[in-house]
């Protein structure tokens, strides 16, 4: 049984890295059936592709899922340019059926007005100085490798997923100035544009909060943090964590009935349990 939403905005999955966490994906977006599919940005990683990074198949079945919410859902499809994939600006403005690839949009519902950018365009550094950009995004992935090795320790020893990029950040005060700055600057480039919120990526950082009167929404990546923002059928916006969503999901099968119960069986020694495994997505 799928969940049903009218607008689902997803950024910063960059496909083609190592970190991409797109099977992921493709599994959250299964559990839904959105009116609209808005992809904001680094979607694709198109600066680690034409370095060092691969593309491999299961970057693949993201386009092909994408593909089915079109054809077989009738999803409308808009993929808004981020930094990472700027190799898109050779092809735009493009429409084709239920997809757009543009560089910006102006989302209208329930009467509200959200201005969609990736954000990367409100990021001096980015804009003026590419290569300090790029040299930049060389160590975060490998703060991103780095956090592979250490939480591959943290599993064999039993212990929870840790971002340590998130934790970085969130220690270093100039990383703080830097993602308030960031909001302000959005906030106030909405209201200039007379809209009543901002939804945007860029900083990994996913949000939901009121700045100055308007409504700034960040949808976080699919590296770290795995979220998404979406739109009720009442215009209520709200945070998703895929982490959350797959034990919902793990609840509804079970409540069908779909994970057996323990079979306990005698053998030589007394009683045996025996638990069956079921598989989420």
């Amino acid at each position: 049984m799928k969940n049903n939403c009218k607008t689902i905005v997803i950024s910063d999955v960059h496909l083609g890295t190592k970190g991409s966490k797109s099977k992921e994906l493709v599994r959250f977006l299964k559990q839904y059936h959105c009116e609209n599919l808005i992809l904001n940005g680094d979607i694709i990683d198109g600066w680690q592709l034409k370095k060092s990074g691969q593309w491999k198949r299961k970057h693949t079945r993201f386009f092909t899922r994408i593909l089915k919410m079109i054809e077989h859902e009738g999803t409308k499809v808009t993929y808004l340019r981020g930094n990472h994939d700027d190799f898109l600006d050779q092809i735009l403005p493009f429409t084709m059926g239920n997809l757009t690839i543009k560089r910006e949009m102006v989302y209208e519902s329930f009467g509200k007005k959200f201005l969609i950018v990736h954000g990367d365009i409100f990021d001096s550094i980015t804009r003026q100085f590419k290569w300090i950009a790029k040299l930049g995004d060389v160590g975060y992935t490998f703060l991103l490798w780095l956090n592979r090795q250490y939480n591959y320790r943290r599993i064999k020893k039993g212990l929870p997923y840790f971002s340590l990029s998130q934790a970085v950040k969130g220690k270093v005060k100039q990383a703080i100035k830097y993602i308030d700055d960031y909001e302000e600057q959005l906030s106030a480039m909405a209201k200039y544009r007379e809209c009543d919120g901002i939804i945007c990526g860029h900083i990994h950082q996913p949000a939901i909060k009121e700045i100055d009167g308007i409504t700034y929404l960040n949808s976080g990546d699919w590296v770290e943090s795995l979220t998404a923002l979406i739109e009720d059928f009442n215009g209520e916006w709200s945070l998703v964590y895929y982490s959350e969503t797959q034990k919902a999901e793990k609840k509804q099968k079970e409540s069908k009935g779909l994970k057996s119960k323990p079979i306990e069986i005698t053998g030589l020694f007394g009683p045996v349990e025996i638990s069956p495994k079921t598989e989420i997505g």
